[in-house]
């Protein structure tokens, strides 16, 4: 059986002392800053009231907060909470991994909430804007996977299967891969000509619907060739972990898409 072997490329990129910068790391910093100067430019060029940038400033660091706190406490409840229980401080090392998407957006939306009451900001447009730019978070992040052979596929004997250090010696999917071309690049794509080229923009909450409905296709299709979560596996031996948790967040997109929205002053 044909198969390609895995490019090892080491997770950390450098060390000083005990102090070591990972790709996974880099990819948050870069996914969060390239994230705020899009949203900056974005909102300059067709609704610049909805923020100011001193108020943008403010709102990546509640922002990257959210996503940490939700995507790590996420991670622990939907996939590893016996390890939790039996070691508390396990929580907070957060550099040994256990990260989860669906935690870091509930996080995410949490203190973006907060920080819109706060700042009397439309919530929607805030989240519009967010969800126009979360693809490049996305796919810097399965790169980063992919570099650090975690969240690989399923056994496959497809010609581009990769032999993956800690998945036996059985050619897999690169799950990593087709997740960062779909949710990250495809996601993207579409998400910039919606609110280049429609009239989206100028309905709150109808970007947001839209991504949160094409995430959650994309991520149930994927999720068919990506290896089960240990030590969960299927849930019913039909459902993966993944697949449940975005089927509320499909549910909530189709929600956004299908209400009939107030004018933006009309809202918190």
């Amino acid at each position: 059986m044909f198969a390609i072997s895995f490019p090892n490329i080491d997770p950390v990129i450098m060390q000083i002392g005990p102090i070591a910068i990972h790709w996974y790391s880099l990819a948050y910093i870069i996914g969060v800053i390239a994230g705020a100067f899009i949203i900056k430019r974005m909102s300059r060029l067709y609704n610049p009231e909805v923020i100011t940038d001193k108020q943008l400033e403010d709102m990546v660091l509640w922002a990257v907060i959210g996503i940490i706190a939700g995507g790590r406490l996420g991670y622990v409840l939907f996939y590893d909470l016996d390890k939790a229980v039996a070691n508390p401080m396990w929580i907070m090392q957060t550099w040994k991994g256990g990260m989860s998407f669906h935690g870091g957006v509930l996080g995410l939306a949490t203190a973006i909430w907060c920080f819109c009451r706060r700042y009397k900001i439309n919530f929607m447009q805030a989240a519009d804007l967010i969800a126009c730019v979360a693809p490049i978070g996305l796919f810097l992040g399965r790169v980063a996977n992919f570099i650090n052979a975690e969240l690989y596929g399923r056994i496959t004997d497809v010609p581009w299967a990769i032999v993956f250090p800690g998945g036996g010696p059985y050619p897999r999917h690169p799950s990593q891969l087709y997740e960062a071309g779909l949710e990250g690049v495809l996601l993207g794509i579409i998400m910039a000509c919606l609110f280049c080229f429609s009239n989206l923009r100028q309905q709150p909450g109808k970007l947001m619907g839209v991504f949160m409905l094409g995430y959650s296709i994309l991520r149930i299709v994927v999720e068919r060739y990506r290896q089960p979560d240990e030590p969960i596996g299927l849930i019913c031996n039909i459902f993966s972990m993944g697949q449940l948790l975005s089927a509320p967040m499909l549910l909530l997109g189709v929600y956004l898409l299908l209400k009939v929205n107030k004018k933006p002053e009309d809202r918190d």
